[in-house]
């Protein structure tokens, strides 16, 4: 059972209660969602009741795996190791840096697979856009294709 409250606005409250796939929402001012929630044991027990006669109905489906006795070969991405104590920058410098981000441009998503198989985990959308900042300050290129933007090391210009 998973409780959340929601403040809505100052004056109005909510709390919504999730039992297996069902959820109940209960709003109100602030005095009358607290009082609820003191009886909240009483409406749990209620809400379940109240959806016993579902349960059964419910469809349901079932998927049946038969595994065969030889197993495939899947190609797995060796991915180059970094410290895991860089900045996000840095850390997809070092990626890109590396044989295997020489090798060609990478996606948006191959970089956030490599920076997870180092234990590095950023939301995607700062690597978004910290791999646009790189971009705009000449570190890296980036070009859109068809699978989205890649980044690659830009090269340094010699004098």
């Amino acid at each position: 059972m998973a409780n959340e409250i929601v403040k809505v606005s100052s004056s109005a409250f909510s709390i919504r209660v999730r039992l297996g796939e069902y959820e109940v929402e209960i709003s109100g001012n602030r005095e009358d969602v607290l009082k609820t929630v003191e009886d909240l044991p009483n409406i749990v027990a209620n809400v379940s009741k109240a959806f016993e006669p579902l349960k059964g109905k419910v469809p349901t489906a079932s998927l049946t795996i038969k595994a065969s006795k030889e197993k495939p070969a899947i190609p797995m991405e060796e991915y180059p190791k970094i410290p895991q104590k860089l900045s996000c920058s840095k850390a997809i410098l070092q990626l890109l840096e590396s044989e295997w981000g020489k090798w060609r441009p990478r996606t948006l998503a191959e970089l956030e697979q490599a920076l997870k198989a180092n234990s590095i985990h950023y939301p995607t959308s700062t690597l978004s856009s910290v791999l646009r900042w790189l971009a705009r300050r000449g570190k890296v290129r980036r070009w859109k294709t068809d699978a989205g933007y890649v980044y690659i090391l830009a090269e340094k210009e010699e004098l």
